[in-house]
């Protein structure tokens, strides 16, 4: 693996007392609210049961006018042990005999949903998200790989983004190859934390030696991009035990970083009962391993994308942002933007255009809806002209960490400062916080700013609810 010299002296020498400029530990406690992740505007929270399948095909219709490329994501909820902290739609079994009825219901909504759609539309965006997509045998890999193509259409194209979550205790070399086979091209492994004894209080053994096996085969057979995936704020961790682990990652030398912040909410996740509640960072604890994650992962070279994401910056995310063209979506921060998102699964949600769709969360009610013939679809959402310009706003802060009124007035026909005036009103404190700057219509966001952009861009939310505390995770 290559190691960073100059990232392996800075970072040890920086770990106990980072020094970023921006960093104001009183300011980002008064402003640590819960908030929207707005990885969709408005939030699935407003998605409502009076849009259902014909709501769905009907904007599938609409959408091939577009032209627009497209993205499909596959949701495999199935894993094989239960992770204390998830907070994803899974199920937990060791038989993979299992998900053959439930990928034959896959390939039921892949052709639903194909017959109303232009399939030469390219698709330039795969995910396989879960539970553990690597759950599935080879031989089942291969065959949702193949029904896809059969009904969409799959892309060979050096650009395109292709993408599988990978659990490093449930895959080794051969996998990597059999997914290199299948025209992925970027890998996402989930590590959480390397510290032996923050793994076992969420269930997770998962020594270093599997990640690193699997990362230097990834490498070696030339996976454009690799992702791994952190949490901070877990039971037994510590600043200095994370700033460890954060060493031990940049020594491996991922293309990309998640690092997430975990939302500890017991009364809608079952699995976190088993997490016991004071053995979780404090507070302030949580904000100086945060501190020395931006501090260690910046300093070793990594750009700070947004919230949780860190990319190289000759990765892909890292110049779509440069070049203003980074998009938001279920999935986290995506550098294909302006495509149509079709979620298939249970649970998946679809962008396409002005709508927003989902399936059902419980795997029976998927399954009763595909075997009567229609889509999944339980509930969505048809923006107004006020939801497109907010969502848009909305994104182009997350992404750019900045909004330019002017450009907003030009592409919108509006005149942007007075649309937004109350807004602009809400921001003042923000403003005079330090949190943005304004310069003429360009609104900034500082440092400080960055790290608390959720609660910027909740100043411009129309669908906002009055308390937000028991509805979403707190911002830092």
């Amino acid at each position: 693996m290559a190691v960073h010299a100059l990232a392996a002296t800075s970072t040890a020498d920086r770990a106990a007392t980072p020094t970023n400029p921006g960093w104001d530990e009183a300011l980002l406690r008064r402003y640590d609210k819960s908030g929207p992740r707005y990885t969709s505007y408005p939030t699935a929270l407003s998605f409502h049961d009076q849009f259902g399948a014909d709501d769905f095909t009907a904007a599938l219709e609409r959408s091939n006018a577009t032209r627009k490329p497209l993205s499909l994501y596959v949701h495999v909820p199935f894993c094989r042990k239960i992770c204390f902290y998830c907070a994803c739609n899974k199920i937990a079994t060791k038989n993979t005999a299992l998900a053959e009825p439930y990928l034959s219901r896959l390939d039921r909504e892949m052709v639903l949903t194909s017959q109303h759609l232009d399939t030469t539309r390219n698709v330039e965006q795969l995910h396989w998200g879960g539970g553990t997509p690597t759950f599935l045998t080879l031989s089942q890999m291969s065959d949702v790989i193949d029904r896809l193509d059969a009904r969409f259409g799959l892309s060979s194209s050096p650009s395109r983004d292709y993408a599988i979550e990978i659990d490093p205790r449930e895959a080794d070399v051969f996998t990597l190859r059999h997914l290199q086979s299948l025209g992925f091209n970027r890998i996402s492994l989930g590590v959480q934390d390397l510290d032996p004894v923050v793994q076992k209080a969420i269930n997770r053994v998962q020594p270093r030696v599997l990640t690193e096996t699997l990362m230097e085969e990834a490498h070696r057979l030339g996976f454009r991009s690799l992702n791994l995936d952190l949490i901070y704020g877990l039971p037994h961790q510590t600043q200095a035990g994370f700033a460890d682990t954060l060493r031990q990652v940049i020594d491996l030398n991922p293309a990309r970083l998640s690092v997430f912040n975990y939302a500890h909410m017991p009364q809608r996740f079952a699995p976190q009962r088993r997490i016991n509640e004071s053995d979780l960072p404090s507070a302030e604890e949580k904000l100086a391993i945060l501190h020395t994650t931006i501090d260690m992962l910046t300093s070793a070279g990594y750009v700070h994308i947004g919230m949780d994401h860190f990319a190289r910056p000759d990765d892909s995310l890292a110049v779509a942002q440069r070049e203003g063209s980074l998009q938001r979506n279920f999935q986290g921060y995506s550098s294909h933007a302006q495509c149509d998102l079709v979620g298939l699964g249970v649970s998946a949600i679809s962008r396409v255009n002005d709508v927003y769709a989902q399936n059902p969360t419980d795997l029976a009610s998927y399954e009763q809806a595909l075997d009567s013939g229609q889509l999944a679809t339980v509930k969505g959402l048809r923006l107004n002209t006020d939801d497109l310009i907010r969502r848009d706003v909305i994104e182009r802060l997350m992404c750019d960490m900045q909004i330019d009124l002017a450009e907003v007035s030009k592409r919108w026909h509006i005149d942007a400062p007075r649309y937004f005036a109350t807004t602009l009103a809400r921001l003042q404190g923000a403003l005079h916080d330090g949190l943005m700057e304004q310069e003429g219509d360009l609104l900034r966001a500082t440092p400080i700013g960055r790290l608390l952009i959720r609660h910027l861009a909740m100043a411009f939310d129309a669908h906002l609810p009055d308390d937000t505390t028991q509805r979403y995770s707190r911002i830092v």
